[in-house]
């Protein structure tokens, strides 16, 4: 019996997998649309964790400076 060719089986080997009770981001709680970008909130950043240096408008954390962080950064 021949096993099927491996790209003829629909998986979702590349799917990220999802941690037990991790849920789904809600809008209006961890984000909200502006101009068709997402915009995380205070909330939704402060369950994340971390900060991630992008400059995210709500972002908590004081290590996070919208003049220091993002593309528009300084460097040097």
């Amino acid at each position: 019996m021949a096993l099927p060719d491996k790209q003829a089986i629909d998986t979702d080997e590349d799917a990220v997998p999802s941690s037990e009770g991790e849920k789904e981001m809600q809008e209006g709680i961890d984000y909200y649309l502006e101009d068709g970008l997402f915009v995380f909130t205070a909330a939704f950043l402060r369950k994340r964790g971390y900060c991630c240096e992008s400059g995210c408008r709500h972002c908590p954390y004081q290590t996070c400076k919208p003049d220091q962080a993002g593309p528009s950064r300084k460097l040097g």
